[in-house]
């Protein structure tokens, strides 16, 4: 499977859009829930990736944020000579399960320090739950993106404190609602180096904890981001996709996007049947360039 060059054209997009349109934010609202729903299948422990932790330091660690304790998984090379560059590692709704703990094990290994937090952890315990509806009415929806950027300040500044993180490089990744996150995150943090948004949602209905998406803060990002979508997502609508590229062109933002035709939502989740091995793997080398070329 040959996957396309970035995409940063209008026609580029028109050419992967389904012949039907949707109101954009109709869509969103409408569907949102179902391309969360979309993503939770059953483990296929024949494609599952483990990772060893053979030459790395892995553990957990609370960190104390206004007198709570946020709970963080870390990798990171066990005999690194000076300062680790910094990856945070958002999770999706599923919380911090074996899966994202592998992709810090995976980047400790390219010699990045990588913190995980358990950011629902106010919240509740998606672990505890077991259909995706329950997760996102119950505690997705409950988390205030203003928490979710103040707790991931605090992971940057343990990393730098207590693991030895170099304090001038700063990346983030996420997936799901973790690459929605890796998005805003982008234009809060100034001190942020670079980001890798897997499959977040662009758009949205606002809300008193989510006021604004990553649509709205294409000119306000203070570090480029790399895009990685699937364009049988039916959960982020590629006339989201499409815009949010048209108004990153527009901030003459060095960020950018890439989708790859044939995937769907969680193309990276070797853990369920969403999994696309090609494409996953191409998006993983993608990552590593995009941070490497910013470590130069």
């Amino acid at each position: 499977m040959t996957a396309p060059d970035t995409l940063s054209s209008r026609q580029d997009f028109d050419s992967l859009l389904p012949a039907a349109r949707l109101d954009r934010r109709g869509f969103v609202t409408t569907l949102v829930a179902a391309g969360f729903a979309l993503a939770v299948q059953p483990v296929q422990a024949s494609t599952m990736i483990t990772t060893e932790s053979s030459g790395l330091a892995t553990g957990e660690a609370t960190i104390d944020v206004s007198g709570d304790s946020l709970p963080v998984y870390f990798a990171r090379p066990e005999n690194a000579a000076g300062k680790l560059p910094v990856v945070l590692v958002v999770q999706e709704i599923f919380g911090v399960h074996e899966h994202i703990r592998d992709v810090c094990r995976r980047l400790a290994h390219q010699g990045y320090l990588a913190v995980a937090p358990e950011l629902f952890f106010r919240q509740g315990d998606p672990s505890k739950l077991e259909n995706v509806g329950e997760i996102i009415q119950s505690i997705v929806s409950k988390v205030p993106d203003a928490q979710v950027m103040a707790d991931l300040d605090a992971c940057a500044a343990w990393a730098v404190s207590a693991q030895g993180g170099d304090p001038d490089w700063l990346a983030i990744t996420g997936f799901c609602w973790g690459g929605r996150i890796t998005w805003l995150y982008a234009a809060h943090n100034p001190k942020l180096t670079a980001g890798v948004a897997w499959y977040g949602r662009l758009d949205g209905a606002p809300s008193e904890n989510t006021p604004q998406h990553p649509i709205d803060v294409a000119d306000q990002l203070h570090a480029p981001v790399l895009g990685l979508y699937g364009g049988q997502d039916q959960g982020i609508p590629l006339d989201d996709v499409r815009m949010k590229q048209e108004a990153l062109e527009k901030a003459g933002s060095a960020s950018m996007i890439h989708v790859y035709p044939d995937a769907p939502h969680a193309f990276h989740a070797d853990y369920r049947p969403s999994y696309r091995k090609d494409e996953a793997e191409d998006g993983w080398k993608r990552l590593l360039d995009w941070f490497a070329s910013r470590r130069a």
